[in-house]
C-alpha cells in the first residue's frame, strides 16, 4: 500500500507547524533577532517562569541540543540569567531578565494578532474541536512512547 505524503499526518503536522512558526517568526525576527528556538524558550520561561534546560526541553520537545544553544544565546544576549538549582546542585534554572520580559512582552501581542488572522474564517466552535483534537493527539502520542510499541 503507497501512502501519498501529503495525506500523511506527521509530515501534515511538521509542514504546518513549519508554516506556522515561520510566518509568526516573520514578526519578530527582524525586530529582535530572534530564531525561532530562542522564541520557544522565552514564551516558556514568560509563561511558566524559571526552569532548568531539561524541563525546557520537555515542555517544548525541542531536542536537548537545540534548547542548550537557545538557553546560551539568550545568556549571551542578556535576555535570560541561569542560576544554580538548590534541589539539584548539578542543575540550573533559566529565567527571563527584566529585558528579556519586556521583549516577551511586546512579542507576545504580534504572536496573538498572527494566530488570531491564521484562525480567521473559523468559528469558535470549529477553533474548539481544533483544539480539543490536537490536545487529543498529543496525549495518544505520549501513551504510545510509553508502550514502546
Amino acid at each position: 500500500m503507497t501512502t501519498r505524503l501529503p495525506d500523511f499526518l506527521p509530515y501534515q503536522l511538521s509542514i504546518t507547524s513549519n508554516a506556522i512558526s515561520g510566518r509568526i517568526a516573520d514578526s519578530y525576527r527582524g525586530q529582535f533577532g530572534l530564531k525561532v528556538s530562542e522564541w520557544r524558550v522565552m514564551a516558556v520561561l514568560g509563561d511558566a517562569g524559571a526552569q532548568t534546560q531539561r524541563e525546557l526541553a520537555a515542555m517544548t520537545l525541542m531536542d536537548k541540543v537545540a534548547v542548550n544553544r537557545a538557553c546560551r544565546s539568550l545568556e549571551e544576549r542578556g535576555l535570560a540569567v541561569r542560576t544554580p538549582n538548590s534541589r539539584d546542585g548539578r542543575s540550573h534554572h533559566l529565567a527571563l531578565t527584566d529585558e528579556g520580559s519586556a521583549i516577551h512582552a511586546r512579542i507576545m501581542p504580534l504572536a496573538l494578532a498572527m494566530e488570531a488572522r491564521l484562525f480567521e474564517g473559523f468559528d469558535e466552535a470549529e477553533r474548539a474541536q481544533f483544539s480539543a483534537m490536537m490536545q487529543r493527539l498529543r496525549k495518544r502520542a505520549g501513551e504510545l512512547a510509553g508502550s514502546q510499541d
